[in-house]
């Protein structure tokens, strides 16, 4: 599969045939989620597409009241097909015996393997993707800036961001569009900084 031509002919597409593009390719695909601000359109997108699809949730157990109540929302008007993993310690322990170490500092890389990598890869081996939908957008970061709309992850997955070109005003009118609630009152533990990679995709 040649990814940069792939781009260059996705490039003109519109997110839904994105979306039908990458599920005529793959036989198991999968949708990750963190409920985080504008995931509502990734979420509504792909799913009326594929009801069926899975969507995986890897709640590190440290969201805001408001992210959980948006996604009690979310899962129910999208009807959902939501498969939870946790870390397998509690936040609660964890609190007690590491804490939420600051980015500089060494026990970082332990806290994000325990909170979000370990989770996503016990999800990435239970349902064994071939296609990975996600909401990467071109200027979250420098990383990002460089994948396209069609990139694979570390482990060979293809993953496909259909909103990849899409700026925040293009999916406020989105969410608008299709009455869709948004929720920015968002933590995310392992990032602590807007342009830092949480692991997953780096």
């Amino acid at each position: 599969m040649d990814i940069d031509q792939i781009n260059i002919e996705l490039a003109t597409k519109t997110p839904v045939e994105i979306v039908q593009w990458a599920l005529n390719y793959g036989q198991t695909p999968i949708i990750t989620t963190n409920f985080r601000p504008y995931e509502s359109a990734i979420l509504h997108l792909v799913t009326r597409v594929c009801p069926s699809i899975k969507v995986i949730w890897c709640d590190t157990g440290y969201n805001t009241s408001s992210t959980y109540k948006h996604a009690e929302e979310l899962t129910k008007l999208l009807a959902l097909d939501i498969q939870l993993y946790i870390p397998k310690q509690t936040a609660a322990h964890r609190d007690v015996v590491l804490g939420i170490p600051q980015v500089e500092d060494p026990k970082h890389r332990l806290f994000t393997e325990q909170v979000k990598l370990e989770p996503f890869k016990r999800a990435m081996g239970t349902h064994q993707p071939d296609v990975w939908f996600t909401n990467l957008r071109k200027g979250q970061t420098a990383f990002r800036n460089s994948i396209g709309v069609v990139s694979r992850s570390a482990d060979g997955v293809l993953k496909v961001s259909p909103f990849y070109h899409f700026s925040d005003e293009e999916l406020d009118q989105y969410l608008k569009d299709h009455r869709l609630p948004n929720e920015f009152n968002y933590f995310d533990p392992t990032k602590q900084l807007d342009n830092r990679e949480c692991g997953l995709h780096n």
